[in-house]
């Protein structure tokens, strides 16, 4: 395990990828050549994806100076804050029928954006804390996130990654047209309130293309964003190849923060189970592929996973490394031996290779912690939204 991929066998298609293999401390690799494909053949993603790997790196994004979690957590904050009162008037302009006015939401693109750029993981980490009854509205600001971070993971021109980030902004927008208290329903939805609720995408993509606003790569987002890979999906039951890349890739920033995320029905599932969930749906419900490069945006034990050390500490992911998607940087917090906390300190465990490692995720709901995200994110849900401005 003590290599930068989160899978031990893959397709090996990506220049990059050779390289961190050359660079890391694997010292053998096996190599299965009937499986192996000539260069002229497109990769497991769509068509679209072929070319990504090409992309010039003149084209990619430039670089902005990065800075640490802790520095970007309250300014995404603010941001958080400002982009859910947007999204608001936004989302209540389509629902009582006028005309979308996305001039705002261009500019909330480029901040989210600029967000990204500066801490992937703050804004990312941070939307996902956001409280039931804000869920509609906080879930197109995450999946805006998500799906710039996975953009730029891609390699997609700087052009794409911003119509990318509009079309999570925007996907969810149909269920506008959706009751509140359907929306909001705490128990199990009937055939007939479901039905209402898997007119969403329909929906929203007919509220898009008559506001003549936004480009097709967004409507295609907001319509098959609930499409799967084995024909299962909805509204138009697409398999395979019919589904587009950026569809591919609203799917699973969408499934990603619906599943972390407080509903009102139930409560959102560990970062770190919600990848291993995700990996298990990879080839019938979302693409293997992409879901690959999301999972190097957010890591293997995303920001604010509970794992398990082999010095028998518990400890909350609080940062991403640079290097390896299996040495976070963590803060240690508690003695399994003792059963008891301990002082909190941060451990960088990429410098630590051979001293301490993570041996596994874990539950908080098995240790009976609450409010754990204070622990990595310096702010406390307990008095209610974080986003209230």
């Amino acid at each position: 395990m003590d290599h930068p991929f989160w899978r031990t066998r893959f397709l090996l298609d990506s220049a990059d990828d050779l390289q961190r293999i050359r660079q890391s401390a694997i010292r053998e690799v096996w190599i299965d050549v009937s499986r192996g494909r000539l260069p002229a053949q497109a990769v497991s993603a769509p068509a679209e994806a072929a070319a990504l790997v090409e992309t010039p790196a003149d084209t990619l994004a430039p670089l902005s100076p990065r800075v640490s979690l802790e520095d970007e957590l309250r300014r995404a904050q603010r941001l958080c804050a400002s982009s859910k009162q947007a999204v608001v008037a936004m989302f209540q302009d389509a629902r009582m029928g006028r005309a979308v006015d996305t001039r705002e939401a261009r500019a909330l693109v480029e901040q989210i954006s600029a967000s990204i750029l500066r801490q992937p993981n703050a804004l990312i980490s941070l939307a996902r804390l956001k409280n039931a009854d804000e869920y509609t509205y906080m879930h197109s600001v995450a999946v805006c996130a998500l799906m710039i971070a996975l953009a730029r993971q891609l390699r997609l021109d700087e052009p794409f990654v911003h119509e990318a980030g509009m079309a999570g902004l925007l996907h969810d927008i149909g269920k506008m047209c959706v009751p509140m208290d359907v929306l909001n329903k705490p128990g199990r939805l009937s055939d007939l309130e479901f039905a209402q609720v898997r007119e969403h995408p329909r929906r929203g993509a007919d509220i898009l293309i008559q506001g003549r606003q936004v480009g097709a790569l967004a409507v295609d987002v907001c319509l098959h964003h609930h499409e799967k890979l084995d024909g299962s999906g909805y509204p138009h039951r697409l398999m395979g190849e019919q589904i587009s890349l950026f569809a591919r890739m609203g799917a699973i920033c969408d499934i990603y923060d619906a599943i972390t995320s407080d509903r009102p029905y139930k409560a959102g599932w560990d970062p770190a189970e919600s990848i291993r969930r995700m990996t298990q749906w990879c080839g019938t419900h979302i693409d293997e592929a992409v879901f690959r490069a999301f999972v190097k945006c957010i890591g293997i034990y995303p920001v604010g996973s509970l794992v398990r050390l082999e010095s028998e500490r518990l400890a909350l992911v609080v940062e991403q490394s640079s290097d390896a998607l299996l040495t976070p940087l963590v803060k240690v917090f508690y003695s399994i031996r003792t059963r008891s906390p301990l002082p909190q300190e941060i451990l960088d465990l990429a410098r630590l290779k051979g001293r301490e490692r993570i041996i596994g995720r874990e539950s908080p709901s098995d240790w009976g912690f609450r409010d754990l995200d204070s622990l990595w994110s310096g702010l406390s849900r307990r008095r209610g939204s974080l986003f209230d401005g």
